[in-house]
Parts: structure tokens; sequence; C-alpha cells
């Protein structure tokens, strides 16, 4: 099989949950073990930075694998889902996996798939690890799927490990409050190994802290320890931030590429855990490299749909943005932005909830509702009929491009697009 064979084989014979949704969602570590067991444990072999949350995680693994790399480390990047290519998923110093890669090792392991039919996700771990390992990567920064306790990701050897933030979503696997959702984020938690968390919540306060004391783990939030401070004069497509460590200014005017606001929390995750990474384990990183990292984020990583410009005339920006905590933010941005009228192009997936979504979002902007292609893709027409509920107004139309390309036509110069709603409908225009 080519690279291409290969996909449409993963694809369609092990889906993923990010296409097809609770089908794909298997509750069980076994399987991940298994099949770790018959790839000679490949997870042994380097040490890991194991990242969970709601929002943010992918950010603040992005931004620690920058640093780690301009540190002099030869850095794993293991991320998902991808919005182009699947080769995002695994990558080492900012390079993804080869593609004789990718079609070797399923050819090489299909005699091991087909006996323990492992779900798509699980596969692809296997195979990032593999790839980690062959390639003697000295350390890998794991982002979650979903959850963390029964997620495939979590048969790693982590040196610290962070849980970005707590939010509602997928509540029909990890539950339908914070404090349950919380606990199975804190599945991440190891005996004896650091965890950051971002913010202080207090649902999940309480059960982190719980958690943490039973795994003898040190529990660190960085809000409490990082002050990531703005600067004046920035404008809101370009971010400078000052970085303080307790008392000690360690990082000045850092120009980040990750301009969404949200970000601020995750600089402190990413920071927290460097910090600890330098003072207690063999990884040396120097101020120096954070800001060096932070700077270099998306030229070291290839990190997109991140309040992503995508057209400057008329203005355009997606976000990948996709829950209600998620969506707030981007909400919250827009109101910095000045323009003199919004055109949302939106897309959601079907099993979100989309009133509480909806109502989140700009009653005075066009929308040009859209249906991402992947099988959990929301309906176009159903999406108008349900924004129309919220006041709501605008035109459903057959796919995300032809959507954003009506929006980018119908706008004047000084005029604003935005693309969100799933980093399925981003992932169709970035």
């Amino acid at each position: 099989m080519d690279y291409r064979e290969t996909l449409n084989w993963l694809f369609s014979q092990l889906p993923m949950y990010q296409r097809v949704g609770g089908a794909a969602y298997k509750a069980d570590l076994q399987k991940t073990i298994d099949l770790l067991n018959a790839l000679g444990n490949p997870q042994e072999h380097f040490k890991a930075i194991h990242i969970a949350g709601t929002n943010g995680k992918g950010s603040v693994a992005h931004m620690v694998a920058s640093v780690l790399q301009e540190a002099g480390h030869k850095t794993g990047l293991y991320t998902s889902p991808h919005l182009k290519d699947f080769r995002e998923r695994i990558k080492i110093n900012g390079e993804p996996v080869p593609r004789e890669y990718v079609t070797g090792f399923v050819q090489k392991n299909k005699p091991v798939f087909q006996k323990l039919k492992p779900s798509f996700f699980e596969m692809t771990v296997a195979m990032a690890y593999s790839w980690f390992a062959a390639q003697k990567t000295e350390i890998a920064v794991l982002e979650t799927g979903m959850g963390g306790r029964l997620d495939s990701t979590n048969i790693c050897r982590p040196v610290v490990t962070a849980i970005t933030n707590i939010g509602m979503d997928h509540t029909q696997f990890l539950g339908d409050t914070i404090e349950k959702i919380a606990r199975e984020k804190a599945g991440i938690i190891k005996n004896n190994i650091p965890v950051v968390a971002g913010r202080h919540q207090p649902e999940s306060d309480a059960v982190f802290r719980e958690v943490a004391a039973a795994r003898n783990a040190p529990l660190f939030f960085a809000e409490d320890d990082i002050d990531v401070r703005p600067l004046t004069g920035e404008t809101p497509l370009q971010k400078y931030y000052d970085i303080w460590v307790g008392n000690d200014l360690i990082a000045e005017r850092v120009n980040v590429p990750l301009s969404g606001n949200y970000q601020r929390e995750n600089i402190a995750v990413a920071v927290k855990v460097l910090d600890i990474l330098k003072k207690g384990t063999e990884f040396r990183v120097r101020t120096e490299d954070i800001t060096e990292g932070l700077e270099q984020t998306v030229s070291n990583t290839g990190i997109s749909g991140r309040w992503q410009v995508i057209n400057t005339n008329p203005l355009a920006i997606a976000d990948t943005g996709h829950n209600p905590d998620g969506i707030r933010e981007v909400v919250n941005q827009l109101k910095e932005m000045n323009y003199n009228k919004l055109h949302f192009v939106l897309g959601m997936v079907d099993d979100k909830n989309h009133n509480e979504i909806l109502e989140l979002l700009p009653k005075d902007a066009r929308y040009y509702f859209c249906t991402p292609q992947i099988p959990r893709g929301l309906d176009a027409e159903i999406l108008g009929e349900k924004a129309a509920g919220h006041g709501l107004q605008g035109l459903t139309y057959p796919s995300v491009l032809y959507a954003y390309n009506s929006a980018v036509n119908n706008a004047g110069v000084n005029d604003m697009v935005f693309v969100g709603g799933s980093t399925f409908v981003v992932a169709e225009v970035v």
C-alpha cells in the first residue's frame, strides 16, 4: 500500500473518534497495553511530558516542545486531531513522521492489528511511541485525546504532567459535572511525578488535591507561580508579554505568535512545566530558550488554527475553539476587534451542546452555515434552524470552502471574516 492507501485503510477499518464519534471510543487501556507489549514497549525508551485538559492542551504541548527544541533536546510531539495531514500528529523537532514510516509500520504490524483490533487512536499512539523510540528521542510531549485516565497516551513515562483547565466537553464519556470530568483528567497524575494545574476551579481543585495526595505527586497551580503580563500598546493581532516566575522576570517583551487572548493562561502552564523540568530533572532549559521557544512556536512546530490570520483584505481569522469555554474566549476577543461588519462562517459536529454555544455568539453578525466534511458533521440546514432560534441570521452553504469564499466576497475592506465552531471547519480553510 502507498501512503494514501494506508491512510484510507486506517480511517475505514479503525475509525477515529474525531470523525465518527462514540462508536470509536474505547474506555479501556488493556488494548493499548497489549498492543505496546506486542511492539516491544517503545514507551519505555523515552521520557515524556503528558498534558491533558479541556482547552489549551494542544497549544501548551506545542509551546513546551518548541522550547525544548530550542534547548537542544531531541523532542517528540504527539497531538490530535490533525488538520490537513495525518503526519501532523507525530513529529520530532518539528518534522512530521515520514510517509514511508507510516506505510511501513502499518504493513509490518498488520497481523498484530488484525488480531488485537485496536482503535485508530490506539494504533496511532503506538505508531508515535515506536517512531520516538526508533529515533532515540530524548523526551516526548504528549497531548491526550480525550479525558486522561483511559486515554491511550496514558501508557507513558512522564517526568511532569499538566492539566490545563476543566470545562464541559465530551460529557457523554467523561461525565456531566466539572468534578467528574476533572477526575478523568486527573487520571494522568502518576506516583511521585509533579503535576501542574492551569487554574484554580473550586470543583476541580478538590479533585486534583485528592488524587495528587493519594499518589504523592507534588501539585502546582500555574496561576499561583507564573505571571504572564500583557504589555500596553499591543495590537489584537500581535501580543507581547513579560513573564515572571515568582519575583523573577525571566522573559521580557516576548512576542508570542499565538495571538489568542486565551494563550496567556496556556503560556503560564507551559512556563511552569518547563520551570519544574529544569529544576527537577536532567533536562536543561535556559531562560533564553523559553523566550526563543515561545516566539518560534509556530515555525518550530507548525501549529495552526489558533486565532490564525488566513486573509488580510478583508481580515479573516480562524480558530478551533469548539466548546462553550472555547467559544466564549473567541467571542470576547472578537469584541476587541475593529470592523464594520462581522461575517461568521460557522459549522459544528453533531454531538456538541449546540444551544449553549449558539447562545454565546454575536447576534449582529452575518452567518454562513456549513457542514464539515466528516461523518459527525452537523447538517448546515439543521444548524441554520437551530441558530435562528437564538437570533442568528444567515444562509446555508454546501461546503465550508463555499461558505468561506462567499463570506470573503461579501465582506467590505473594513469588515472581518471569522471561521470556527469546529476543528474540522478550520481544517478546510487553513
